[in-house]
């Protein structure tokens, strides 16, 4: 078992000055373009992160668990841990990364986890912190064919750290762009602000994790534009700070839509599977439909 740190929990010191120089910054410049930080939506997201940390400790057992079960029993491969699987395990992890981070927008059963990473209406470092209590215990399935390829658990969950590590610094407006070729290879504030937003012509865009290549081969990237600035948070907003309402509130509406009413088995389990806004009568938006709609509107089709 290599012995790797918990590099998150060693973070946390780091992501508390970070945090406090970004509102240093951002309030003495005054910068007209950055919407700051509220009180109650910064400490809202902290409550957010320090619950994930603690339902951590559960849910990596439970991934370790399944894991060294994979690894032990049905891998495929003997991968060794030297330097070069390190920088295999780099581009496996962020593919992976890169489907659950999508899916999760393109099926209500994981965007209800995923949602409360996206409820907050600002964009700033705390904000990063804001993530699931409940994604944990079964969103690691699309990491699955890790362990059977034959990468060590320990090696798995150190790389997925890291990743979490690297999308801490995008979650700002301090940044405006980056270099031209590290935006055309890299995730960085202003892809990821898009990915935040919910301008129509943002909605479930830019899912990277680290390279936002994933985004462009698969035809998901959006830049920024300078002509429609990012607003933040949902299609509808559930303005509260309550992290248990944070927390549940999608899993709530999820099966309201799924078990209430006159519907047929079929439409109740496609409320779980299709995308956020499907109705099973028609009626509803997705995010396909909003973008659509707005590329009309402002003549872009």
């Amino acid at each position: 078992m290599p012995d790797f740190p918990n590099i998150i929990l060693y973070a946390i010191p780091f992501f508390v000055l970070a945090m406090l120089l970004e509102l240093y910054v951002t309030t003495r410049d005054k910068l007209k373009h950055i919407k700051g930080y509220e009180a109650k939506d910064a400490f809202a997201s902290i409550a957010m992160g320090l619950g994930n940390v603690f339902l951590g400790f559960l849910s990596k057992a439970l991934v370790l668990l399944v894991f060294f079960w994979l690894y032990n029993n049905y891998r495929l491969f003997e991968i060794p841990v030297v330097w070069w699987s390190f920088v295999l395990l780099f581009f496996a992890d962020d593919i992976s990364y890169y489907w659950f981070h999508r899916i999760s927008h393109e099926c209500r059963l994981f965007w209800a986890s995923h949602v409360i990473h996206h409820s907050s209406q600002h964009y700033n470092l705390s904000t990063a912190l804001r993530q699931t209590w409940s994604g944990g215990f079964y969103t690691f399935i699309f990491w699955l064919w890790l362990p059977l390829l034959g990468f060590h658990p320990a090696m798995i969950l150190l790389q997925m750290s890291i990743s979490l590590l690297y999308q801490f610094w995008i979650h700002t407006e301090a940044i405006d762009k980056m270099p031209k070729w590290f935006e055309a290879i890299f995730n960085t504030p202003s892809h990821h602000r898009v990915h935040h937003g919910n301008n129509p012509i943002y909605l479930d865009r830019n899912h990277a994790g680290i390279l936002i290549i994933w985004d462009k081969l698969f035809g998901t990237f959006q830049p920024e534009l300078e002509t429609e600035k990012v607003t933040y948070g949902l299609v509808k907003n559930i303005k509260t700070f309550n992290p248990i309402k944070i927390a549940f509130l999608e899993w709530i509406y999820m099966f309201r839509d799924a078990l209430s009413g006159r519907k047929s088995l079929k439409n109740r389990l496609l409320y779980l599977i299709k995308p956020p806004g499907w109705k099973h009568d028609g009626t509803g938006k997705i995010s396909d439909d909003l973008r659509e709609e707005w590329l009309t509107k402002n003549n872009k089709v």
